[in-house]
């Protein structure tokens, strides 16, 4: 199980490897998403709170990437944070998530990004229920629900 340490150190020194890459171009990017989703998993953007999808959704399943279809997290270990987002404790597997230092809008954050495609999920805080303590908080627009029973 991560924890804040562990999240700290691949902030500073790279994620896991993850199980695949995929890459394309910001063009195929473009072309492959809408405007919103575009900007918040291309462009580093954020939703408004409250007004994702998935914020509210409680099905059993799996979150997978909007992008690349990589699972992400399961709907197990997601949790009401009331900040307005989806909110997890840990991602599926250790090499799922990428993190990033984030030192946007004054503050000092740790991005969360898919480690496949490197999209925008969110970012994770040092704030969520135990045993973990950790809250990753992540776009509705950056993740899917393949809920269960349903084919990846």
């Amino acid at each position: 199980m991560l924890n804040w340490n562990d999240v700290i150190k691949y902030a500073n020194h790279g994620a896991p490897s993850p199980e695949k890459r995929v890459e394309k171009s910001d063009q195929e990017w473009r072309e492959l998403l809408d405007a919103e989703t575009y900007r918040i998993t291309r462009q580093h953007g954020t939703e408004a709170p409250h007004t994702g999808a998935l914020c509210k959704a409680h099905d059993p399943g799996k979150y997978t990437c909007v992008c690349c279809d990589t699972i992400l997290f399961d709907s197990t270990i997601k949790f009401e944070s009331g900040t307005g987002w989806p909110s997890f404790t840990q991602p599926y597997k250790e090499n799922a998530v990428a993190y990033k230092k984030d030192v946007s809008y004054g503050m000092v954050r740790v991005e969360i990004l898919c480690n496949a495609c490197d999209s925008h999920l969110g970012h994770v805080f040092p704030d969520g229920p135990a045993p973990s303590g950790l809250r990753y908080c992540v776009n509705s627009a950056s993740i899917r629900l393949l809920k269960e029973g349903e084919h990846e």
